[in-house]
């Protein structure tokens, strides 16, 4: 039940960003060219979204396998050796966090005692960059139960996106369809 209202929101807050985005994107180009105007602080803002969106989906990229990687060589070892090989690439990963999270919190707290604002935007910068330390402790959250995940046996190692996979089998399915519909001529006699 929680985890998915969490899930729902997680969800929510990545369309709702990437929807924020593009209309504003697109109030701004009608504004522009259409009544010779423009919203000063449009690019900016859409800057700023999309940092929020690169930062946030970050974990949640990881959360659903879907951050792509060259992993053939890890997968000719054998299971024992990529679960090592993937907890590597856990540390390293929560490493990465520990820097961006830890800049991050110096980058708002300098703002925030600074008091600045965004240039073109009426928002303070601390705000903007808050996302920083959240986003690095969100995608920690979301290693750190990958490394659970191959610690306890129930994954062999970071799971990635397999385009070229996904690519071939629809390839396979596409082939199927077209063999059922055509009588399908490969088929046993069995």
């Amino acid at each position: 039940m929680i985890s998915t209202v969490v899930n729902r929101l997680e969800e929510g807050f990545i369309a709702l960003l990437l929807a924020a985005m593009t209309t504003l994107t697109f109030a701004n180009v009608i504004a522009r060219y259409v009544f010779n105007s423009g919203i000063t602080w449009a690019l900016e803002t859409t800057q700023f979204l999309f940092a929020w969106l690169i930062l946030f989906g970050m974990s949640y990229g990881v959360k659903i396998g879907s951050h792509i990687g060259v992993d053939a060589l890890v997968k000719l070892f054998p299971a024992t050796l990529q679960r090592v090989i993937g907890l590597v690439i856990v540390a390293a990963g929560l490493l990465y966090c520990f820097w961006i999270t830890k800049g991050g919190w110096e980058l708002v707290a300098f703002n925030h005692m600074l008091e600045m604002e965004a240039e073109d935007s009426p928002v303070m910068l601390w705000v903007v960059y808050l996302i920083m330390p959240v986003g690095g402790a969100l995608l920690a959250f979301r290693l750190a139960q990958v490394g659970w995940r191959i610690i306890a046996g129930k994954q062999t190692g970071f799971t990635l996106a397999d385009e070229a996979r996904e690519a071939i089998d629809q390839l396979g399915n596409k082939a199927d369809v077209h063999d059922d519909t055509t009588g399908g001529s490969h088929r046993s006699a069995s």
